[in-house]
């Protein structure tokens, strides 16, 4: 899922995946680097699809394996927590908590240019694919082809949001996959079957 253009004023973080037992409980898989954004923030609102966000009011969210587990008053069983399967989760800019040095929200990477340890250019990081296990940057060059790089710390080296440049050092091989791929191999043509002569008697 990529993420989705939320309404003015309101940030993604996170995804409802799906219900979690039969009393109400269900997933999401966080943008965020910490969950405990669930927490802190004052509100959080769920967005269908472009139709203007509305409030939860949570009720309680704890971490298992890997993603939030949310409770929120109105929903108090499995039907119900499944028609939320696939909302967006949003909070209000102005409730973000603030971050460390070193830790940065996945919404203020989007436009920022992506380049290699020489400083060549890949592109520009677009959007993101997230997983039960890791977030997936999409980075899109002036050709417009999508590089998929997984966003994990041994490739991403360095985020500059003052200059708005993401350093990378992708796994040898991804960039050629996606810049020079094989092309399609040819086939050979079949030859005619052979027609047997008739003997001559």
């Amino acid at each position: 899922m990529t993420i989705k253009q939320s309404a003015k004023g309101f940030i993604p973080v996170g995804g409802v995946v799906k219900p979690h037992g039969i009393r109400g409980e269900f997933c999401i898989k966080s943008y965020a680097d910490s969950p405990t954004i669930f927490g802190v923030v004052d509100a959080l609102y769920l967005q269908n699809g472009d139709t203007p966000p509305k409030p939860i009011t949570v009720d309680s969210w704890r971490e298992h394996k890997g993603l939030v587990l949310l409770t929120a008053k109105g929903v108090t069983d499995r039907d119900q927590a499944d028609a939320l399967r696939g909302r967006t989760v949003l909070v209000r800019e102005e409730d973000l908590p603030e971050l460390g040095d070193d830790e940065h929200y996945l919404y203020q990477m989007v436009g920022c240019r992506v380049v290699l340890t020489d400083g060549s250019e890949v592109g520009v990081l677009e959007g993101f694919y997230e997983t039960s296990e890791q977030d997936t940057w999409v980075i899109v060059n002036e050709a417009g082809t999508e590089i998929l790089l997984p966003a994990v710390p041994e490739f991403v080296l360095d985020i500059d949001l003052d200059d708005e440049v993401i350093s990378i050092d992708p796994p040898e091989g991804l960039l050629d996959l996606y810049l020079h791929p094989d092309p399609p191999k040819k086939k050979k043509p079949r030859r005619p079957p052979r027609r047997k002569k008739p003997k001559q008697s």
